[in-house]
C-alpha cells in the first residue's frame, strides 16, 4: 500500500497530462503519471525517424490487412506506414457511432503530443465571450486576461514560432522567430492586401523551434514530425515535459495501466486514488493521491466520469446534474482549395517546413457579418510539385530532378457550437477486451456549420482567383466529427453546478480534489487549435492546486 500512495496522480500522458505532471512534479509532489498507452522513449523508440521513402515496403503507404486493422484510424490522412505503431488498434478499442464520429487515438506515453500538427494559437475574448454574447452554451468563468501570463509560461518553455501581428482577436504569443514564407505564400499575401485589407496572411504559429532551448535542438526542415523527432524540435511530452518531471526525482511514471474507475471516499466527499487494470495481465492495481488531474483526453476522462460510480454519484461522478458527456465539439473542416500559379520558375526553397501560413478569422469580425454565427480560420501553403516527364531512359530521369510547377491549398477549420444533444454516454452492452464497458457517441453537425462549410470553400476559391491563382479548385468534402482531433468539451467549465462540471480553476464543482484540464473542459470550441490553451490551463490549475493543497482545502 505505501507504494501507491501519492502526493498527486495524473491520468494520461499527452500534451495536458506532461504538463501536469511537470507542473506537480516541480512543485514539489510526488506525483504519479499513469498512461493506458505502451512505453515509448524519447529518441529510441522513434524507429523510423531516419529511415528513407524506398526503405518501407510499401514507400508509406497502409497494405489493406493494415487498413482493415484500423478501420476507424484509416479515416484520417496522418497515419501512414511510417507512423501506425503510434495509433490505437481499433478492434481493441470498440465503440459504438450513433452517427458517424472519427475517433482518432496515439495509444502510446506521449499521446498525440507525438502526432499533432503543432498549430498553436492563444485564444482571445472573442472566443471566451462568445458564449456570452449570442447565447450559445453558458458563459466561461474566466477571460483572455486569466489566462494571458499562462500562456507566456508555458511558451517560453514549449517555444512557439510565429510574427507579431497586434490582432486583437489572434493574440501574439512570446515568439521565436517565424519560419519564412516562399514566394509564392509572399505573392499572394500581397495581392490580398490590394483587394481585403482585412484578411490577412501570415507566418503560422508552430510548436517548432527555431532556436534551441535546453536538452532541444532547432528544426531541420524534414517534415517528418510524425515519425518522432529525434532533435526534440517539436513540443511533445517526450522532449519536453516528461524530462522536466524526471529531473525532479518526483515523478513515478507507469505506462500500460487502463485507468477505469475514480475512487471517492462519501465520508470526506473527495476522491482518493483510481483503479486500473494492467492491460497485460490483465490484474487490478489501486493507487492513493491527495490531488487527481484527469488529463485522459476528452473522450477518455469522459469515459473515466461516467465509469466512476457511487451512491453520492449514481450517474458518474460530478454528474449529478446530467451535464458530463454532453456538448462535445470538434472543428468542421474542408478537404481544400487550391489553385496553380505561373511563373516563379526560377525560384525553390529551402528544406520542407513542418508549416505553411495561416489565415485568420476575419467572418464576423467587425463589418464583416455572416449568416451564421462564429467564424472559421484557413491553414495551408504554396509548394512547387515535381515535373510531369515523358519517355524513357535518361533524359526521362534527368527531367524527374527538375520541379513541377507552383500551386497552393488551404483547409479550413471551423468553430462547432456547443450542442447539448452532441453527447457521450456509457454503453454497458459493448465491452472491450478488458471487459470494460464502451463509449456510445452521438455526435454530428448541424445548420451552422453547413452554413460555414460552403462560405468557406466558396471565399477560399473568390480569393485565390484574386490573387492570380489559376486551375483554382476544391477536393474533399465537409469533415465528420472526430476528425479535425479537436474533440472538447464533454465536462465543460461554467459558474453554475448545475449547468457546467468545473469551476474557473479546472476543479469538479462537487468534488474539489479533482481537476481536468484536457479538452473536455473548454467551454466552447473557437476556430483555433486548443493546445496552447489546454496547456496554460494545466500550468494555471496546477498552481492553484497546489497552493490549496498548502493550505490544508484539499
Amino acid at each position: 500500500m505505501a507504494d501507491n500512495r501519492f502526493d498527486a496522480i495524473v491520468v494520461g500522458s499527452g500534451i495536458s497530462g506532461g504538463w501536469a505532471a511537470k507542473e506537480l512534479c516541480e512543485k514539489g509532489l510526488k506525483t504519479l503519471l499513469i498512461e493506458r498507452g505502451r512505453h515509448v522513449e524519447h529518441i529510441k523508440d522513434y524507429t523510423t525517424a531516419n529511415q528513407h521513402p524506398w526503405e518501407f515496403a510499401h514507400r508509406s503507404t497502409l497494405t489493406k490487412e493494415e487498413k482493415e486493422t484500423y478501420p476507424i484510424q484509416t479515416r484520417h490522412y496522418s497515419i501512414r506506414e511510417d507512423n501506425k505503431h503510434f495509433y490505437v488498434l481499433d478492434r481493441e478499442n470498440p465503440y459504438t457511432e450513433v452517427h458517424r464520429y472519427d475517433w482518432i487515438r496515439g495509444d502510446v506515453l506521449g499521446g498525440r503530443s507525438l502526432l499533432w500538427g503543432r498549430m498553436a494559437f492563444r485564444w482571445s475574448d472573442l472566443d471566451f465571450e462568445a458564449n456570452q454574447q449570442d447565447g450559445w452554451g453558458v458563459d466561461w468563468p474566466i477571460r483572455y486576461k486569466d489566462l494571458a501570463p499562462w500562456y507566456s509560461y508555458v511558451e517560453r518553455f514549449a517555444g512557439i514560432s510565429g510574427s507579431r501581428e497586434n490582432l486583437p482577436h489572434l493574440p501574439d504569443s512570446d515568439f521565436q522567430a517565424p519560419m519564412p514564407m516562399n514566394c509564392v505564400e509572399e505573392h499572394v499575401k500581397n495581392e490580398w492586401k490590394k483587394y481585403y485589407p482585412e484578411r490577412l496572411l501570415i507566418h503560422p504559429r508552430l510548436a517548432n523551434l527555431t532556436q534551441q532551448l535546453p536538452g532541444r535542438d532547432a528544426c531541420q526542415h524534414r517534415n517528418l514530425c510524425h515519425r518522432g523527432c529525434p532533435f526534440g524540435a517539436y513540443f511533445s511530452t517526450q522532449a519536453s515535459t516528461l524530462p522536466a518531471a524526471r529531473k525532479t526525482g518526483n515523478l513515478t511514471l507507469k505506462t500500460g495501466f487502463i485507468v477505469h474507475r475514480v475512487l471517492y471516499d462519501e465520508k470526506t466527499n473527495k476522491a482518493i486514488g483510481i483503479e486500473a487494470i494492467d492491460r497485460e495481465t490483465n490484474q487490478t492495481y489501486t493507487f492513493f493521491a491527495r490531488i487527481l488531474f484527469l488529463n485522459a483526453s476528452t473522450l477518455g476522462t469522459t469515459f473515466l466520469l461516467l465509469n466512476s460510480k457511487s451512491s453520492s454519484f449514481p450517474n458518474g461522478l460530478g454528474n449529478n446534474y446530467d451535464i458530463v458527456g454532453r456538448h462535445l465539439m470538434d472543428h468542421m473542416k474542408i478537404g481544400s482549395v487550391a489553385a496553380d500559379f505561373d511563373g516563379f520558375d526560377d525560384t525553390y526553397y529551402f528544406g520542407r517546413r513542418p508549416g505553411g501560413c495561416y489565415i485568420p478569422r476575419f467572418r464576423n469580425i467587425g463589418n464583416d457579418k455572416a449568416d451564421f454565427l462564429r467564424g472559421w480560420g484557413m491553414q495551408g501553403g504554396a509548394s512547387r510539385g515535381r515535373q510531369k516527364a515523358e519517355g524513357i531512359g535518361a533524359d526521362f530521369k534527368s527531367a524527374l530532378t527538375e520541379p513541377g510547377k507552383w500551386s497552393i491549398s488551404f483547409n479550413a477549420y471551423a468553430e462547432c457550437l456547443p450542442y447539448a444533444d452532441n453527447r457521450v454516454t456509457l454503453n454497458e452492452e459493448l465491452k472491450d477486451k478488458w471487459g470494460l464497458p464502451t463509449l456510445k457517441i452521438d455526435c454530428r453537425f448541424r445548420e451552422n456549420e453547413e452554413k460555414m462549410f460552403k462560405d468557406m470553400v466558396a471565399t477560399g476559391q473568390e480569393m485565390l482567383a484574386k490573387a492570380g491563382g489559376i486551375n483554382v479548385r476544391y477536393n474533399g468534402e465537409m469533415s465528420h466529427p472526430g476528425n479535425a482531433n479537436h474533440e472538447m468539451g464533454t465536462a465543460r467549465m461554467g459558474h453554475d453546478p448545475k449547468t457546467s462540471v468545473l469551476n474557473k480553476w479546472n476543479q469538479l464543482h462537487e468534488v474539489k480534489n479533482v481537476f481536468i484540464t484536457d479538452g473536455s473542459c473548454m467551454t466552447s470550441s473557437s476556430c483555433v487549435n486548443p493546445s496552447l490553451t489546454y496547456m496554460a490551463l494545466t500550468a494555471r490549475a496546477a498552481d492553484y492546486a497546489v497552493q490549496e493543497l498548502k493550505k490544508g482545502t484539499l
